[in-house]
């Protein structure tokens, strides 16, 4: 399992996040997607495979929706890998959701079951249940936390009077983040799954294009379900484990339970392999010393 890959020698020293290793190589990033799997903003423990599988999902993505809005992506040099071109993220970003679920206190189920009708500043119609279609698509932009912290609601009036993005700007980001949702949605519902919502990152890059950055609806950055059922197919699988167990992200986390782990990571595949059509093979270790000369290989010939 690919729990930590340490490039320093090659690259550099790298910036390092829950999920992954960001190393910067001139204007652009290496991104190495670790096994590493979060929530509550902690690392909870290790989910086999689960790096790969976001590598070649998000790049998968990328090229559907290239015809939506450009991306980052410019190489992946190895299955855990991949190559961005440098942006400036937008200091918010943008949550689609389609159904009324969550499972943590900060859900939108948790609390329009308590009685919120106006929640992350959309009003929501008496009378929904747990799991609900919402009456259409809504959009909530949250602040770009600082690590370590928790990304906070704001309202889209927030975003554009307090300067965050400019009024034109934000008006290009929600329309990019609506048909993106759309197209999502669309994809899924052939592969007889269902987008549940979604979270999307934009930035803006050196010829001021908007640019879709980080990854895109992965079981990681989104929720998925089977068609016709609730089951999950994404991180919510870990999160509702902990949750069942009375775990909220208070203290110290226990430890993530293997067979949790291995359930979530077959899930993961099952979710990729239903949208790509195509089996997902796990490249098989040993992971540092592939990611070395496979990253190596890409700087020679770049």
């Amino acid at each position: 399992m690919l729990e930590r890959t340490d490039l320093t020698d090659l690259l550099g020293p790298p910036m390092r996040g829950k999920v992954r290793d960001v190393y910067t190589v001139g204007d652009q990033l290496v991104l190495v997607a670790t096994d590493r799997i979060s929530a509550f903003d902690k690392v909870l423990g290790l989910v086999p495979g689960k790096g790969q599988l976001l590598t070649a999902m998000a790049a998968w993505w990328f090229g559907e929706l290239a015809d939506v809005v450009p991306s980052h992506l410019v190489a992946v040099p190895d299955p855990a890998v991949t190559v961005g071109r440098r942006c400036t993220p937008l200091p918010v970003e943008v949550v689609m959701r389609g159904y009324l679920t969550g499972s943590t206190s900060t859900s939108v189920w948790t609390k329009y079951a308590t009685g919120e009708r106006v929640v992350y500043g959309v009003r929501l119609p008496d009378g929904l249940e747990r799991d609900d279609p919402l009456p259409t698509p809504v959009l909530t932009p949250t602040t770009k936390a600082a690590a370590g912290q928790h990304d906070e609601p704001i309202t889209a009036a927030e975003v554009v009077e307090g300067g965050l993005v400019d009024a034109a700007r934000w008006a290009e980001v929600v329309d990019v983040a609506h048909e993106l949702f759309r197209r999502g949605t669309e994809i899924a519902a052939a592969a007889g799954l269902t987008l549940v919502d979604t979270k999307y990152e934009m930035g803006i890059d050196d010829d001021g294009r908007l640019t879709l950055i980080d990854e895109v609806h992965t079981p990681d950055s989104s929720r998925w379900w089977r068609a016709g059922t609730h089951e999950h197919l994404d991180k919510e699988v870990v999160r509702l484990h902990y949750v069942a167990d009375g775990y909220r992200g208070d203290g110290p986390p226990p430890p993530l339970p293997v067979d949790v782990a291995a359930l979530a990571a077959d899930r993961y595949r099952e979710c990729y392999e239903r949208l790509t059509g195509r089996p997902f093979e796990l490249v098989p270790g040993p992971d540092h010393e592939r990611i070395a000369a496979n990253v190596a290989a890409w700087l020679d010939g770049r």
